[in-house]
């Protein structure tokens, strides 16, 4: 990843860029994913439990 310094830019402007950039490619997702292995049957039940929690939260809402 590089960002280049443009003319009259200070460093936060730069740092921010950087940031976005990062953010925009999925870097930081894609590093904290590799962080440590999980079997295919937990990331299967990890993705069943998130869609049960947003299926709650939509009936909550509609409830309201």
């Amino acid at each position: 990843m590089e960002v280049r310094l443009l003319e009259n830019e200070g460093f936060e402007q730069l740092l921010k860029r950087f940031r976005a950039s990062v953010a925009k490619n999925g870097i930081l997702t894609d590093l904290k994913r590799h962080q440590e292995y999980r079997s295919k049957g937990e990331r299967l039940r990890a993705k069943m439990r998130k869609a049960i929690r947003r299926r709650l939260k939509q009936s909550a809402r509609r409830a309201q």
